[in-house]
C-alpha cells in the first residue's frame, strides 16, 4: 500500500516537471516566434519606410522642378503682361495718331478744296487777261498768244542789223501796240493779280552768246525805255504803275524758234530775233505747284 502511494507520488511529480518544461518551451518557441513575426514586420515596415523615403525624395524632386517651371511660367506670363501692355499702349497712341492722320488728310481735302477753287479763279483771270487782250488787239495786225497772252515784235521790224535803236518806223508801231497791250494789263480789274510785266529780248544762233546777250537785253532795254516815255501813249499814273512791274531780260540765243516741221538743227533765224513782252500773274508759282498736285 505504502509501494502503491510512493509511486503515485513519484509519478505524479515527474508529471509535474515534464508539464512545466513543455509549458516553458512552448513558451520559449512562442517568445522566439513573436520576436521573429516583430522582426520581420519590422524589416517590412523598415523597407516600407525607405520606399516612402525615396519616393518622397523623388515627389520632392518633382515638387522643385514643378516650382522652377511655375516660376518660369510665372515670369514668362509677367514678361507677356507686359509686352501686351507695351501693345496695348502702342494701339491707343497708334489710335490717336490714326485719328490725328484722319483729321489731318480731312483738313488737307478741305484746303485742297479751297485751293482748287482758287486755281480755277486764278485760271480764270488769266483766261479774262487774254480774253481782253485778244478783243483790244481784234482789228491789228499784231496776234495775242493765245496761251500766254504774250506779243512778240521781230526785231528786224523794230532794229536794223546788229543795232538796239529803234527805227522811226518801229516807233510808230510801238506807239499803235504799246499803250493797247499795256493798258489792258493795267486797268484796275487786272493789275492787283499781275505781278510782273517782262520785255524780253531774243537773237538768232549766228554770233557768239555773250555778244548776243548784250544786244537781245540792249534791244529789250530800249522797248522799255519806249514804254516809260509819257510821249508814247501812256498816261504819267500808267507809267508810274509799270515801274513797279516792269522787268528787262535779255536771252542771246537760248531760246530760238525752229522752222515748222524742222530739226532742233534748223532754227528760223528771222523768228529768232525778236522782242517779247508777256506778264507773269502772281499765283504763277502755285498754279505750277497745285497743277503738280492735282495732276497726282
Amino acid at each position: 500500500m505504502k509501494n502503491k502511494r510512493k509511486n503515485r507520488e513519484a509519478f505524479a511529480e515527474h508529471s509535474f516537471w515534464q508539464s512545466y518544461s513543455d509549458m516553458m518551451a512552448a513558451l520559449l518557441l512562442l517568445f522566439i516566434l513573436i520576436i521573429a513575426i516583430t522582426l520581420s514586420i519590422y524589416k517590412q515596415k523598415t523597407d516600407d519606410l525607405d520606399r516612402t523615403r525615396l519616393e518622397l525624395d523623388l515627389a520632392r524632386a518633382d515638387l522643385e522642378d514643378s516650382q522652377k517651371e511655375i516660376e518660369k511660367s510665372n515670369k514668362e506670363l509677367s514678361e507677356s503682361l507686359e509686352e501686351l501692355q507695351q501693345a496695348y499702349a502702342q494701339a491707343a497712341l497708334t489710335q490717336e495718331e490714326l485719328n490725328n492722320a484722319y483729321l489731318e488728310i480731312e483738313n488737307a481735302r478741305e484746303e485742297l478744296t479751297t485751293t482748287k477753287k482758287e486755281l480755277q479763279d486764278i485760271v480764270g483771270i488769266r483766261t479774262d487777261i487774254i480774253g481782253a487782250l485778244q478783243s483790244a488787239f481784234n482789228n491789228s495786225s499784231m496776234k495775242v498768244d493765245a496761251q500766254t497772252g504774250s506779243i512778240t515784235f521781230s526785231s528786224d521790224v523794230l532794229f536794223r542789223y546788229n543795232s538796239a535803236t529803234l527805227t522811226t518806223d518801229s516807233k510808230e508801231t510801238l506807239r499803235e501796240i504799246i499803250p493797247m497791250y499795256l493798258d489792258v494789263l493795267l486797268q484796275d480789274q487786272f493789275r492787283g493779280y499781275i505781278a510782273e510785266i517782262i520785255i524780253e529780248g531774243h537773237t538768232d544762233t549766228d554770233g557768239g552768246y555773250q555778244s548776243n546777250m548784250e544786244l537781245s537785253y540792249a534791244r529789250a532795254n530800249a522797248v522799255a525805255d519806249f514804254c516809260l516815255d509819257k510821249r508814247n501813249g501812256l498816261s504819267e499814273t500808267k507809267i508810274e504803275q509799270l515801274q513797279k512791274l516792269l522787268t528787262v531780260n535779255g536771252k542771246s540765243w537760248s531760246n530760238p524758234v525752229y522752222k515748222t516741221g524742222g530739226s532742233e538743227n534748223n532754227v528760223d533765224m528771222a523768228a529768232s530775233r525778236r522782242v517779247e513782252i508777256k506778264f507773269r500773274l502772281k499765283e504763277d508759282e502755285m498754279i505750277e505747284k497745285i497743277s503738280g498736285i492735282l495732276s497726282q
